[in-house]
């Protein structure tokens, strides 16, 4: 019988080989909380002081919208907003509730460049849409305008896209939907405001009809506010041939907390 040995002395220095060349790494860029930037002990964790600051959406939630119920209201209960305004989109998911240091992650991937947050973001959000993602064809991000593009030099929601696309083995699809309007921030737009702005901003140009028909379609966003480029973009997928449009955002604005006026709200 062969000699196990070398085979485990090989396979330790290995082990042994890699992290001697982590090292480095570790050394000049120290693993930071994903919330305040800390050091921790691995990336993409939060600190003892921001993880109490993060809250997880949890069942029992609305069957299509994905907020929270104070307590079970029973299978495949609706929300008031569900009935009230049937979305374009068939079921909403959100990882966590926007504030705190949810609000700080969302900020500093969408403005301060720190696209190292998205895989760790993704987790969370796999976590959150589990069954969304056992149903989809393919994921596919809300665009920007490519002259924003051009200005930013990345699209936060693509961002997060890819990190779903990667981690879920689904097909990562990016140019099924363009946005063909330049529309105004969101940002300090009341509900409706959000809405006239949106409306006819995206479009599947023709050549991807074929890509999306009647395919299950995962739709990638950072945080969902009033819901109101969600759901145009909901609408210009199903235009194009998409079979059902699902939406799976890392962070979510609670019915009640939304604050037109609050710059910090996205």
């Amino acid at each position: 019988m062969a000699d196990p040995m070398p085979k485990i002395k090989a396979v330790e220095l290995g082990t042994i080989a890699r992290r001697a060349l982590a090292l480095p790494a570790r050394i000049l860029f120290p693993p930071v909380c994903a919330g305040c930037r800390r050091h921790v002990s691995q990336p993409g964790v939060l600190c003892g002081t921001c993880w109490p600051k993060l809250r997880l959406l949890e069942r029992p939630w609305c069957a299509v919208m994905g907020t929270p119920f104070t307590h079970d209201m029973g299978e495949g209960f609706l929300s008031a907003e569900a009935i009230a305004d049937p979305p374009p989109f068939e079921r909403a998911r959100a990882a966590v509730v926007y504030s705190g240091v949810a609000r700080q992650m969302v900020q500093g991937l969408k403005y301060q460049d720190r696209t190292d947050l998205a895989p760790w973001m993704a987790r969370w959000m796999l976590r959150a849409g589990a069954e969304l993602i056992a149903e989809a064809d393919l994921v596919v991000p809300v665009p920007l305008h490519w002259r924003r593009f051009f200005r930013r030099q990345f699209n936060q929601s693509a961002e997060l896209a890819r990190a779903v696309s990667h981690l879920s083995g689904l097909p990562f699809s990016p140019s099924v939907v363009r946005r063909v309007k330049l529309t105004r921030q969101q940002v300090g737009l009341e509900r409706q405001e959000r809405e006239d702005n949106v409306r006819a901003a995206f479009r599947v140009p023709t050549e991807a009809e074929i890509e999306i028909a009647g395919r299950r379609v995962l739709l990638i966003d950072d945080v969902y506010t009033t819901g109101a480029t969600v759901r145009s973009v909901a609408k210009a997928l199903k235009k194009g041939g998409a079979g059902a449009v699902d939406v799976l955002t890392f962070a979510r604005v609670l019915p009640g907390d939304f604050r037109a006026d609050e710059s910090a709200t996205i």
